[in-house]
């Protein structure tokens, strides 16, 4: 037995609905500076076990040294740079410009990519 189609409209849902790119880079400017609060608590750790005794250094130097360490510090880094250059757009927006949508999403793809190039070179000059 079919069933009749319900008499009430069906509301955008995220299964149906794409979040436009400026959407998902609002959402991820503030994720990011979640990730950049827990972050620095992990550093502000790794600073405090570097200034005590050695054995105290020792897992967490350990730990940063590991690939799983590295992987977590470039995609901090990351995450840095892109709550950075995302910041400055949002700057931009507060002294009223780029509101338009061509340069709304324009921005949110540079800001993007600025975020992975520092990210890049960062890394590149480090190691």
């Amino acid at each position: 037995m079919a069933q009749s189609p319900s008499p009430r409209p069906l509301s955008p849902h995220l299964s149906v609905y794409k979040l436009p790119l400026t959407a998902l880079t609002s959402i991820s400017h503030r994720a990011t500076g979640v990730i950049n609060s827990v972050a620095l608590v992990l550093i502000v750790w790794t600073l405090a076990g570097a200034a005590g005794p050695a054995d105290s250094f020792g897992f967490i130097g350990a730990l940063v040294q590991s690939w799983f360490g590295k992987l977590m510090m470039f995609g901090f880094t990351l995450t840095l740079y892109y709550h950075l250059c995302n910041g400055i757009r949002h700057l931009i927006w507060d002294a009223g410009y780029g509101f338009e949508l061509e340069t709304a999403a324009k921005s949110a793809k540079i800001s993007i990519i600025a975020a992975v190039v520092l990210s890049v070179i960062t890394w590149m000059v480090a190691l």
